[in-house]
């Protein structure tokens, strides 16, 4: 299986990129993990609404245009379902079951997602209604990709 990581902005944090590392190498065994990281784009600090769907129209194009027409994507939005650890290996192993061989999880920059990429998603997923940085996101989500190739595999990780 292939999963990528679709996200906005560069990691900097050095903690975080480490941490990301160790469940990288940690699911090399099982699926091919590629982390694709897209500028976010410069914008003003108080944004009116419109300049705000400026920049989500922007950067969900750059997002598109790392996921193929085949891919089933996730994106990671607040309004999305809560899935627990279980849930996602569910769904990852029923996507893998039924064919399909790349799954995109779409994380976006500070003022979320474009309505473009949110309509290519056949799923969206909410770690839950806190917010969490866009960055710290990434290691969250990489660890549960992680957890739930363990679950479905039967593996002891999960406890």
């Amino acid at each position: 299986m292939n999963i990528q990581i679709v996200c906005v902005g560069k990691l900097k944090e050095k903690y975080l990129v480490q941490g990301i590392a160790e469940y990288s190498k940690r699911l090399a065994p099982y699926v091919k993990l590629t982390v694709h990281e897209v500028p976010d784009e410069k914008a003003p600090e108080n944004m009116s609404d419109a300049e705000m769907r400026q920049v989500q129209e922007k950067e969900g194009d750059k997002i598109l245009s790392h996921i193929k027409p085949d891919t089933h994507v996730v994106a990671l939005a607040i309004g999305g379902q809560l899935w627990s650890s279980e849930d996602l290996a569910a769904h990852m192993d029923k996507l893998s079951t039924y064919g399909t061989s790349t799954i995109a999880y779409v994380i976006g920059g500070s003022n979320g997602l474009s309505e473009a990429v949110l309509s290519r998603a056949q799923s969206k997923l909410s770690f839950g209604r806190m917010t969490l940085p866009h960055q710290l996101m990434r290691l969250v989500l990489v660890e549960q990709i992680y957890r739930a190739v363990k679950i479905n595999r039967g593996e002891p990780y999960h406890k």
